[in-house]
């Protein structure tokens, strides 16, 4: 049976990336392993892709019963296929917090570690194969890296990630700088999407007790281009929260180059979390939050009603 390797739901570049990596150190190993999608990649993992010679892998809507699949970059059923638990899950790469739910039919391989990208974990899992990567899967692991380390601003990163990724970038004669900028541009191009798909992009589902929030993080070197749409966004809110089941959508505009967040404030549900979780002041409809750049390690660690 063909092995599936897949991410989260709103598939980022990690997430993207990481499944295309398994899939061909899988491949390497004898076994019939594909990478599939959970959902449409936002604009910098469709650049990565492209940029390193990948057609993007096929997006499926769920699993079969007893499908074996290798899950990466997360661990969190709510952003799983929803037979997920019935599929045969035969290991797990991660580097999140593990949330619980998921039940496999029989004993797996997990790993997860407190590292910035599911890539750096793969790296090391592959051992002395990783010798034998082609310049093409080269070039997707510095992509995940640089993307979940947003170029090691991000508070997430470690010596780990970033010697990785300047060893990856030596042997591609790759300017870090230079190829993260064109990363960054490519992320921060929202033209085409709509305050939905926005809101949904890069997004994680979580609790905070009774009270159930879409996470949604836009990282962006041109943050006022979003900040423009701010109106028809608050709007959005509502109507994606509704449709999508949970009580609340936040909203982090994150600046890479400013290394600092921006949360719209659309109603009291929004600046209660505000102010019960960064301490902001809520006067208005937005609170910049200076330093705040990690959905994993800042805001959903922080969150409070």
């Amino acid at each position: 049976m063909t092995t599936f390797v897949f991410g989260h739901k709103a598939p980022d570049t990690d997430s993207t990336g990481s499944a295309l990596i398994w899939e061909w150190f899988l491949t390497q190993q004898g076994v019939d392993a594909q990478a599939k999608l959970l959902g449409t990649p936002n604009t910098e993992a469709l650049f990565v892709a492209q940029r390193w010679g990948f057609v993007l892998p096929d997006v499926i809507a769920d699993v079969a019963d007893d499908q074996d699949c290798v899950i990466v970059d997360t661990n969190n059923p709510a952003e799983l296929p929803a037979n997920i638990n019935a599929a045969n899950v035969t290991a797990i790469i991660d580097h999140h917090k593990l949330v619980g739910g998921l039940e496999t039919k029989g004993p797996i391989d997990i790993t997860v570690r407190p590292l910035a990208c599911t890539a750096t974990i793969q790296h090391q899992l592959m051992g002395a194969h990783a010798q034998h990567m082609p310049d093409g899967i080269k070039g997707l692991m510095l992509s995940c890296i640089l993307s979940d380390t947003l170029a090691f601003r991000s508070p997430t990163t470690t010596a780990t990630d970033k010697a990785l990724a300047e060893q990856l970038a030596a042997d591609l004669n790759l300017d870090i700088d230079a190829y993260a900028s064109e990363m960054f541009e490519a992320k921060s191009d929202i033209s085409a999407f709509s305050d939905a798909e926005l809101l949904r992009m890069d997004s994680k589902e979580y609790a905070v007790g009774d009270t159930k929030f879409r996470v949604s993080v836009l990282e962006t070197t041109a943050p006022q281009i979003i900040l423009d749409r701010k109106a028809s966004l608050m709007d959005s809110m509502a109507t994606v929260a509704d449709q999508d089941g949970v009580d609340q959508v936040l909203l982090f505009v994150v600046d890479i180059l400013k290394e600092e967040a921006t949360m719209l404030l659309p109603n009291a549900l929004t600046k209660s979390v505000a102010q019960a979780s960064f301490g902001a002041d809520t006067a208005g409809d937005t609170v910049v939050l200076p330093g705040v750049m990690s959905r994993k390690k800042q805001i959903i660690p922080n969150l409070k009603v």
